[in-house]
């Protein structure tokens, strides 16, 4: 069994926790991705249960499901290093001197220093670091999916703000605080200065490297800084979801410091392009707002929530939607797929009880919706259709009396034979 290769036994289907009516019409189990997975386990019920969704697929299903996000990015890729090579779009104008000499904005005049951080540098550790993190989370995580799905989406993140920071690049720009000093004007052509005093001039007059003085009309936004809270900001998301520390339980310090290191790593690149005199506070800015936008996506794009300690931590797949309500994990497998073990996180026990404005409450927590080879034929075959009624709601819509009785909304509506089933600590079930 490989490092990344755990599968879990499927878990059973527990209709005292399942609140969905059972549908009136058989559909045929197809093999999804994780088809060659799906092997039939009989429920207490007899019915067969389906397998957790949390298995490694072949190489094959996972380029199927993958193929098209490579070729974007590749493409992607190839865009913006086009972009980045190209020469900067806007014929900007900048002021030198007044004619007696005096330099009108000084913080354009800062000298060309060597980069504390190269740009190369950036990029390599807001994407390794994170990987590395992710990697190392597997030793208790094991899951194939998790891993995909976090490398994925740092990928979409670190890329596509990539991509749209030099665009902004190319399109806007802006001087660096060492512009002045890469030009290099030619004194004795001042003359052809314009604008109010006649104190504003182009490129036409710079004397020195033709890419040097490109890289430098190029200062907003800060490559260095998006790349950095692309990748950082992506772990702390990651992290908050592994660790669980804005959860339902009260987690140790240790976890507050670990969560917000890749945030100071972030912060540390960024504010080192003003000791350096690379870029200008407001590139820097620019930089973090694009990187930080572009995590949250990438993030919320694989993973099924953000902020929600219930769902943050389950990777969402391509074949099949997941679906949000309170109650236990029953039927994804990824109730492990957390790095904490407090509060009973990362087991079929975890405090996930409860529903929230906008949840469906009605639904079991941390299942896929039935696709190929899914759950949604559970309970057919059988003579009557099961109505499950949990916290006093029934799926027909009645309610329950005080006696245990069905009370019916209107006309047309049928009581339900109910009968307790084994209570537990989240209260009694009705079926």
């Amino acid at each position: 069994m490989g490092f990344l290769n755990r599968r879990p036994a499927p878990v059973e289907v527990n209709t005292a926790n399942t609140t969905a009516t059972a549908p009136a019409h058989h559909h045929e189990n197809k093999a999804g991705i994780l088809g060659r997975q799906h092997e039939a386990h009989a429920a207490p019920n007899g019915i067969g249960a389906p397998s957790s969704w949390n298995t490694r697929p072949t190489f094959g299903q996972w380029i199927k499901a993958t193929g098209l996000d490579i070729v974007s990015m590749a493409v992607m890729g190839a865009i913006g290093l086009g972009v980045y090579m190209a020469r900067p779009a806007p014929s900007r104008s900048f002021p030198v001197t007044f004619q007696d000499g005096e330099v009108v904005y000084p913080q354009f005049a800062y000298p060309l220093r060597n980069e504390i951080v190269p740009i190369w540098a950036a990029a390599l550790m807001a994407a390794l670091i994170p990987i590395a993190v992710f990697l190392f989370c597997q030793i208790r995580i094991r899951s194939f999916w998790d891993v995909n799905n976090a490398t994925i989406g740092l990928l979409y993140s670190l890329i596509t703000a990539a991509v749209l920071q030099v665009f902004v690049k190319w399109l806007i720009g802006g001087l660096r605080p060492h512009f002045l000093t890469v030009c290099k004007p030619d004194v004795s052509l001042l003359q052809i200065g314009n604008g109010y005093r006649q104190i504003m001039y182009d490129r036409s007059i710079c004397t020195g490297d033709e890419k040097e003085i490109n890289d430098s009309l190029e200062s907003m936004p800060s490559g260095h800084t998006t790349a950095a809270f692309a990748g950082f900001v992506f772990l702390y998301l990651y992290l908050n979801a592994k660790l669980k520390i804005f959860s339902n339980y009260h987690p140790a310090m240790w976890k507050l410091i670990v969560l917000y290191m890749p945030i100071l790593g972030a912060v540390l690149i960024g504010g080192a392009l003003t000791i350096d005199e690379y870029h200008n506070w407001y590139d820097i800015l620019a930089g973090a707002c694009i990187g930080t936008v572009m995590a949250f996506s990438g993030y919320r794009m694989v993973y099924a929530s953000i902020w929600d300690f219930r769902f943050n931590h389950i990777p969402l797949l391509r074949h099949s939607p997941f679906i949000y309500g309170s109650g236990p994990s029953t039927f994804d497998g990824f109730h492990s797929a957390t790095f904490t073990r407090k509060a009973n996180w990362g087991t079929h026990d975890a405090g996930a009880w409860g529903g929230a404005p906008g949840d469906a409450s009605d639904s079991p927590r941390g299942t896929m919706a039935a696709a190929a080879g899914g759950v949604a034929n559970a309970a057919h075959g059988h003579g009557h259709h099961n109505r499950i009624i949990s916290n006093g709601r029934s799926t027909h819509g009645g309610n329950i009396g005080n006696g245990g009785e069905p009370v019916p909304n209107g006309a047309g509506r049928h009581s339900v034979e109910r009968k307790p089933v084994s209570g537990s600590r989240y209260g009694e079930h009705m079926v």
